[in-house]
C-alpha cells in the first residue's frame, strides 16, 4: 500500500506565495508521473501541473509562469510552489502519482494513487 501525504496549504493574501509539498511512502517499487491537482467548490478536479519521472513538466495555462512543479525521485516527493497566487487559485490541492507495480507473472501494472488533499485559500 502506498500512501501520499500532502504539506504546507493555508490562507495567504493574493499576490503571496505557498509552497506545496507531498510525499510518497509504502511499498513502491516505481513511480511515473506524479503531480498536483485541485478541486475549488462546485467544480470538477483539474489538473494544475505534472512532472514525469524524467523531469518533463506540464502545465495548465492560467499556472503558467507563476507555478513550478519540481520533483526529488530520491524522496519520492513531488512539490509545487506556487507564486503570484488569485483569489481564483481557492481550492483544495491534491497530490497524484502513478505508480507502477509488477504482477504475478512479472508485468508492470499501472495504477493512480491520491492524497487527502489541502486546502489552498488565496484572499483578495
Amino acid at each position: 500500500q502506498v500512501h501520499l501525504v500532502e504539506s504546507g496549504g493555508g490562507l495567504v493574501q493574493a499576490g503571496g506565495s505557498l509552497r506545496l509539498s507531498c510525499a510518497a511512502s509504502g511499498s513502491i517499487f516505481s513511480i511515473n508521473a506524479m503531480g498536483w491537482y485541485r478541486q475549488a467548490p462546485g467544480k470538477q478536479r483539474e489538473l494544475v501541473a505534472e512532472v514525469t519521472n524524467g523531469g518533463r513538466t506540464n502545465y495548465t495555462d492560467y499556472v503558467k509562469g507563476r507555478f513550478t512543479i519540481s520533483r526529488d525521485n530520491a524522496e519520492n516527493s513531488v512539490y509545487l510552489q506556487m507564486n503570484s497566487l488569485k483569489p481564483e487559485d481557492t481550492a483544495v490541492y491534491y497530490c497524484n502519482a502513478v505508480l507502477v507495480q509488477p504482477n504475478y507473472y512479472g508485468a508492470d501494472i499501472e495504477y493512480v494513487q491520491w492524497g487527502q488533499g489541502t486546502q489552498v485559500t488565496v484572499s483578495s
